[in-house]
């Protein structure tokens, strides 16, 4: 019990991590702000979302393996395979925006260059769609824990 408890607070501390540095990222990027400094802290935020990303994935995992209910009972449901498959979704969607934020980086450092508007405008729109599918997966969760789907 005490682990079930423990790992479930894992998972959503992992959760609320990627939740606020997506978050930052949507609010960062934007053509208004953009400069040296925020194309720097993308770049560390990005990263730290990642981490919390990986956090999620592990401490799920250990939650479907570790749970009293068994990897049985959430293997065979297909709202599990729906979570994984959005967060996936989201995980490819992501490394078109990373790979931004690390040429924005290069760029700056090498010449002194920030990324147009358009496109700090095109990252913003794959991160705001990131955001929108991670606020679908725990209405997912909700009825996979009451045994939907079964």
């Amino acid at each position: 019990m005490t682990l079930d408890a423990l790992l479930q607070y894992a998972h959503l501390l992992a959760i609320l991590t990627l939740v606020v540095f997506i978050s930052s990222e949507a609010a960062l990027c934007r053509p208004d702000w953009m400069n040296a400094a925020v194309v720097e802290r993308l770049v560390k935020v990005d990263r730290i979302y990642g981490i919390a990303a990986g956090a999620v994935l592990l401490t799920g995992v250990l939650r479907i393996y570790l749970s009293p209910k068994g990897a049985d009972w959430y293997l065979h449901n297909w709202l599990l395979h729906l979570k994984i498959g959005l967060f996936v979704l989201v995980a490819v969607m992501s490394l078109a925006p990373t790979l931004r934020f690390l040429r924005w980086r290069r760029n700056l450092r090498a010449q002194g260059q920030l990324p147009t508007p358009d496109e700090v405008v095109r990252a913003r729109k794959l991160i705001m769609v990131q955001a929108h599918i991670i606020a679908v997966i725990p209405l997912a969760a909700a009825f996979l824990a009451r045994g939907f789907g079964r």
